[in-house]
């Protein structure tokens, strides 16, 4: 790779710290975070007190997965009450007293808001189901009659991202939308009534100190008028390459540009963050307009493969779609709905070679990153789950489309299963094979994953190159990432990524600050191992 590219995000005119410009943000999946309670399934009052090892990771924010009043059918993503703490979590006070201890130790909390569905047991879809066709009660949510002499077929072709029809019929022959699970109908954002209640929804929580939102299926509240088929099969491997009529419809971000106004009426930099499929890196830009939110996740990057090439393609084209809108980029490996990293990329000794480089490779990029609970440990995926403890939705659409595997609990301590998680049992079971990733454990080595992102995070936070600001590519040899941090005048920091499956040679002009596993230097030089990441300080010449 020869060509020098300078990308260069617009620069921000805005006052205040912009946090969230460059902000590394972890990923609390409440059930599988800390136990408090002794029952197997993680709460708040787990999540806060493990807030010192947090802060002590070096991180800037957690984002907690929901945990309203909830049935749990989709895990706490079909919420039954916006306002107030499933017992299953703790209560209200519980929430209050974690933010409030998060901002103590310098964190900020952004919690996930789920605005495209309900709870089949919310209050307003109980009232819908009680009230006859055309009713007030009923325009809350997509109410619709079926097709055919009879109405006995769905209105529609639309599938649900879980499998099978995206339509359930009433016994009094109406159908309803749920474009995911059942358990979840979707509501009618074409309702002024639907826009005001989750305008009240944010306030509530803004106003109890939350410092912003995950907005779970930031691209799904609006629909193409009519309802139109899509007229093909198999919808769900369309998601994220096409524009269904159902996802990524343009009138969504009025209603972004409605909670991005809101959010800037509160002080301290309140911010939202899409969870956004869209078929293309512009499209998804349009998400982050200086109007909208100020990020979306960049699921383009976690389906990367590794290879250079793609890699790099992924990287420039981020950059790019985000800079023409003076948004950040923002990176991440995993997350509760895909399988870990470490698995993807080969699993074993290999995939966590690739994960230690790709962490390096990852907080070294221009924007914001997010590291998903446990992948600072190296957790892999868990493959072999017994069948009776499989409980994900989604699993429903083939065999190896459960996301059980990647929820499984953290290991904090011990030499048994649960492993410091809390109680005895925990609700998804920890291999045993994990007493070697306990955090405790790593704490210990040295050379651990552990390690490795604690040393990653502080030289972020230290390192003036670091965060915001630009990428400019280096000539490496084929097969391997290069580029240099630099912010003009404040030092410069390169970093070097070897994706291919022989050792690489890269000119290092600098001291040496971090490498993701053995490197060899010589005359200026790097041997890189075959994935493997190297950081430097470069040498002003």
């Amino acid at each position: 790779m020869t060509q020098d590219t300078l990308i260069v995000p617009v620069p921000d005119q805005g006052e205040g710290t912009r946090w969230w410009r460059d902000a590394v943000i972890y990923q609390v999946y409440v059930r599988s975070f800390a136990d408090s309670g002794g029952d197997g399934v993680g709460d708040l009052p787990g999540v806060r007190s493990r807030l010192p090892y947090l802060a002590g990771l070096g991180v800037d924010a957690l984002w907690l997965t929901p945990f309203y009043v909830s049935p749990m059918a989709d895990f706490g993503y079909d919420v039954a009450d916006y306002r107030d703490v499933d017992p299953l979590f703790g209560t209200l006070a519980d929430a209050r007293g974690l933010i409030a201890d998060a901002h103590a130790h310098g964190l900020r909390i952004i919690v996930d808001v789920v605005p495209n569905h309900t709870s089949d047991r919310h209050a307003w879809f109980q009232a819908a189901l009680a009230a006859s066709p055309g009713s007030p009660e009923r325009a809350r949510y997509l109410f619709r009659d079926g097709r055919g002499p009879d109405g006995a077929r769905p209105p529609n072709d639309w599938e649900s991202v879980f499998g099978g029809p995206a339509w359930t019929r009433l016994p009094d022959g109406q159908w309803y939308l749920h474009l995911f699970a059942p358990e979840q109908p979707d509501l009618d954002w074409e309702n002024p009534e639907v826009r005001a209640e989750f305008a009240d929804i944010l306030k509530f929580w803004l106003d109890l100190g939350a410092d912003g939102f995950r907005v779970d299926v930031a691209h799904g509240m609006a629909k193409a008028p009519g309802l139109p088929d899509v007229g093909h099969a198999d919808q769900v491997e369309m998601l994220g390459t096409a524009v269904l009529p159902y996802f990524d419809q343009d009138p969504v971000h009025d209603i972004h540009r409605e909670w991005r106004r809101l959010l800037d009426s509160y002080g301290g930099e309140r911010i939202a963050v899409a969870e956004a499929w869209a078929p293309t890196h512009e499209r998804l830009a349009d998400y982050t307009r200086p109007d909208e939110l100020h990020q979306a996740f960049n699921f383009h990057y976690l389906t990367a493969p590794w290879e250079a090439s793609g890699m790099r393609k992924v990287i420039e084209e981020s950059l790019d779609a985000a800079g023409a809108v003076g948004a950040p980029a923002t990176w991440v490996l995993s997350n509760h709905d895909v399988k870990r990293h470490v698995t993807r990329y080969g699993g074993g000794e290999r995939g966590l070679r690739r994960a230690r480089a790709a962490a390096l490779l990852t907080l070294a990029l221009p924007g914001s990153a997010y590291v998903y609970q446990g992948e600072e440990l190296g957790l892999p995926e868990v493959l072999d789950l017994p069948a009776e403890f499989q409980q994900d939705p989604q699993r429903l659409r083939g065999e190896d489309a459960g996301r059980d595997g990647c929820r499984v609990p953290l290991p904090w301590e011990g030499e048994e299963p649960p492993f410091g998680f809390g109680g005895t049992a925990s609700w998804l079971p920890i291999p045993t094979a994990w007493r070697d990733l306990t955090v405790a454990a790593q704490r210990e080595d040295p050379d651990s994953m552990l390690a490795l992102y604690h040393e990653a995070l502080r030289l972020r936070h230290e390192h003036p190159a670091l965060g915001d600001g630009g990428l400019r590519w280096l000539d490496g040899p084929t097969g391997t990432l290069v580029f240099v941090r630099e912010t003009g005048g404040d030092g410069r920091l390169a970093c070097a990524v070897n994706m291919s499956g022989r050792p690489a040679r890269v000119p290092v002009r600098g001291t040496p600050l971090l490498a993701s596993g053995p490197v060899h230097l010589e005359n200026e030089h790097a041997e890189l191992p075959p994935d493997t990441a190297l950081w430097w300080d470069v040498e002003e010449r």
